[in-house]
């Protein structure tokens, strides 16, 4: 897989991708992130990419020009399966989304900025919109990062184990059940006897109850979908 994020504030990327498991995806090749600073396709000596927008208003609005070339002069080396803008009235990121988009071979991560981009960019060139929740954040990047990570490793072969993206919440509208490690005994708190028993059914049957539970108590609306 290929992201190509387009941001006027590259730097704000670079801690992200350098570290855990998304340096480890593209050190095995399973998976590649280029960032491009979007000020590369300004127009002018100034490196511009926003102006004031029509009908006045607080705040600045990214230009149409330096997106449109941008994008296009990324689309002469390669087909692309998704544009996605990061924007909070997108669709909320959600489990199935990155499921999905783990499949796609190709993709674009616009991340605004400001008061967002001339309308007009949304209407021609971005596929997809997605939200990373109810909350406004100062530009798309940090937004950019979160639905990298979400969907990178889903990728086979960037995990370990490959099994563990399959039991992370949200995977069957449930949340992860309870975890434990050594000691089995921490003044006085005990690991569940049945985590110890060894008898694999019946820690599954466990973990599945206790998934149910946390999911009842915790985020029922998941329990509804």
């Amino acid at each position: 897989m290929r992201i190509d994020i387009i941001t006027c504030l590259p730097k704000l990327l670079e801690s992200p991708f350098s570290h855990s498991i998304l340096q480890r995806a593209q050190d095995k090749g399973l998976a590649e992130v280029v960032v491009h600073d979007l000020r590369q396709w300004a127009t002018n000596k100034q490196k511009q990419l926003d102006d004031y927008a029509y009908g006045g208003g607080a705040g600045m609005v990214m230009m149409i020009e330096p997106i449109d070339r941008c994008i296009s002069e990324l689309k002469k080396d390669r087909e692309y399966d998704e544009v996605i803008y990061m924007t909070p009235d997108g669709e909320r990121l959600e489990q199935g989304i990155a499921n999905q988009l783990s499949l796609k071979k190709n993709i674009i991560i616009l991340c605004g900025h400001y008061k967002g981009v001339d309308e007009r960019v949304r209407e021609a060139f971005v596929t997809r919109e997605i939200s990373i929740g109810d909350y406004v954040l100062s530009g798309g990047e940090l937004a950019a990062a979160v639905l990298s990570d979400a969907i990178i490793r889903l990728i086979p072969g960037v995990l370990s184990d490959e099994t563990s993206a399959l039991t992370d919440s949200f995977q069957d509208n449930l949340l992860a059940p309870p975890v434990y490690t050594r000691p089995a005994e921490y003044k006085g708190m005990k690991v569940p006897e049945v985590l110890l028993s060894g008898h694999q059914q019946k820690i599954e049957d466990w973990r599945a109850q206790k998934s149910i539970e946390r999911t009842k108590d915790r985020r029922p609306d998941l329990l509804e979908e």
